[in-house]
């Protein structure tokens, strides 16, 4: 009896490894805090509609993400907290104010931001559970973010951020 309940659990963890693998799911550690995500969904929804997205960007000259103070160099420790900062960051304002005349593009701007509400859920559950510690750290570098936003116009920062999540996912990836 007890070999049965070890197979069904050993075929059970099995199939939830094969379901991830399917559907392009990774683990990701942001410190202590692990998040399953497919980041190569959302990379392939965001690489349709970049050209355009960053062809709606009026101004060249300035970038939300890539500061020298935004995202380099930020410790494991603080890894949690700034991804949970900018998930909510992503949700709350960008995705809000990011609309265009094009339905296809809007489609995917919205199945971006789906993806990143379900993830932000996994990362609120994290941070709820104290495994995202905020240091003062990862605080000015997630502040850097938010006054370069605030430099612009809502719209064009929305626009100017979606158009950097590229800078994101990239950094998302090298904290696998």
């Amino acid at each position: 009896m007890k070999g049965s309940h070890f197979f069904l659990c050993l075929f059970s963890v099995i199939c939830w490894l094969n379901l991830m693998l399917a559907n392009g799911s990774k683990i990701f550690h942001f410190g202590p805090c692990r998040i399953s995500m497919s980041v190569s969904e959302i990379r392939s929804g965001f690489t349709a509609i970049k050209a355009n997205i960053q062809a709606r960007d009026p101004i060249r000259t300035v970038s939300i993400l890539s500061h020298l103070h935004s995202l380099h160099r930020v410790k494991s420790s603080d890894k949690c907290c700034i991804i949970d900062r900018l998930f909510n960051f992503y949700v709350d304002k960008v995705f809000k104010h990011c609309t265009t005349e094009d339905s296809y593009v809007n489609r995917k701007i919205s199945s971006i931001a789906n993806s990143f509400l379900s993830i932000k859920r996994k990362l609120t559950h994290c941070h709820n559970q104290n495994m995202c510690k905020c240091g003062q750290e990862s605080m000015e570098k997630f502040n850097q973010i938010l006054t370069n936003y605030e430099g612009l116009n809502v719209t064009s920062a929305a626009i100017k951020s979606l158009g950097e999540l590229d800078i994101l996912l990239d950094w998302m990836e090298k904290s696998r």
